[in-house]
């Protein structure tokens, strides 16, 4: 019996299993190629921080390690994230038709077959430890506001921390829940964030499509055993966003301060340190709005001998477009990958089975 030649190259770059593609050759049906997308949360603003709209997938010029890569899917805000040779044909049909609009994310004709899952999964992580006496119920306050306005196609979780991690609230579309489980929450101990940041994380990277970690934090780490920057580098490489909001005592620590401004901008979120309840409420309003605007694309990285840090860039292509600011992060570190002796064929978005 002859032997099948099998080629496998998988690179580990911010989807779980369910995102992987396996791509058959067609001159050679015993020949396989195993790759993961890339996926990346880009926010664009002008100089003054308001949002640009409208943009298409021939706006952004993709590159990692500076070799150029080619988009392969692409969405604006909570709709659907496609394929370009399926907006490629909406844009046809809009064409033919005089509809002006690029995006509807209710056009039946899109529906279906490889269209992605809308909306973000949202992990928000709440620091319950005895920095949080003061101002707790005004924190609640915040982080329940916070969730009842996110966008209907959004999945939220809720967790909390003081020495150890508390998953209070499964990821779920059911926001009540999710703020039943926020009022249930009281004071603890000692801090241990990187920990805890570092399991949600871990919990936020077997989901597919956007993934981003809300951590509302009232001071300093002085309980875990990861350091941040191994934190930071997983939340890269895994594809996930972190956004920061602390109070002035964290401000008050100059490494705390610098360490999550540092970490937010590694991965494309933001940190913002409020002075009171009504910039707590502030903090998490604009990250809603962030949420919103976020343009999600995609890629299959092409071959790159290196296996260590790749650094990812994005900008804006044409005159009328450099002078805007692009936000994402800025590179990641593939994770090695186990297999199994069994294979199987697996669509986008679907669940990979006979890999681990």
């Amino acid at each position: 019996m002859g032997r099948k030649l099998f080629l496998l190259i998988l690179v580990t770059v911010g989807l779980t299993p369910g995102s992987q593609t396996v791509i058959k050759a067609q001159d050679s049906p015993n020949l396989h190629v195993v790759v993961n997308l890339v996926q990346l949360n880009v926010a664009v603003t002008d100089k003054n921080g308001n949002y640009i709209t409208g943009l298409h997938p021939s706006d952004f010029a993709i590159s990692e390690d500076g070799i150029v890569e080619k988009a392969a899917t692409f969405a604006e805000g909570n709709e659907p994230a496609r394929s370009l040779s399926e907006l490629a044909q909406k844009d046809a049909a809009d064409e033919a038709s005089g509809d002006a609009s690029r995006h509807s994310s209710d056009d039946a004709s899109m529906q279906g077959s490889s269209s992605l899952v809308s909306g973000a999964n949202v992990f928000v992580l709440f620091d319950t430890s005895d920095y949080m006496y003061r101002g707790f119920v005004f924190a609640q306050d915040a982080i329940a506001e916070f969730i009842r306005s996110l966008e209907d196609a959004d999945k939220i979780a809720f967790y909390s921390y003081s020495r150890d991690l508390s998953r209070a609230a499964p990821l779920t579309s059911d926001r009540s829940q999710v703020v039943q489980a926020v009022r249930s929450t009281v004071a603890g101990d000692e801090a241990a964030l990187y920990n805890a940041l570092l399991l949600t994380l871990k919990d936020a990277a077997h989901n597919t499509g956007r993934k981003v970690v809300v951590v509302f934090s009232n001071g300093p780490d002085n309980s875990s055993v990861v350091p941040p920057e191994d934190v930071a580098e997983f939340a890269q490489s895994a594809g996930v966003s972190i956004y920061m909001i602390s109070t002035r005592k964290a401000q008050l620590e100059p490494v705390s301060t610098a360490v999550f401004e540092r970490m937010t901008a590694a991965t494309g979120g933001k940190a913002y340190f409020a002075k009171d309840w009504r910039d707590e409420h502030k903090a998490f309003a604009s990250i809603r709005d962030d949420l919103a605007h976020l343009y999600s694309l995609s890629y299959y990285p092409k071959p790159n001998a290196n296996n260590g840090w790749r650094a990812i860039t994005v900008r804006l292509v044409g005159d009328q477009l450099k002078k805007y600011r692009v936000r994402t992060r800025n590179g990641y570190r593939p994770q090695p990958s186990r297999f199994s002796s069994e294979e199987k064929t697996i669509s986008p978005g679907g669940t990979a089975t006979g890999m681990q």
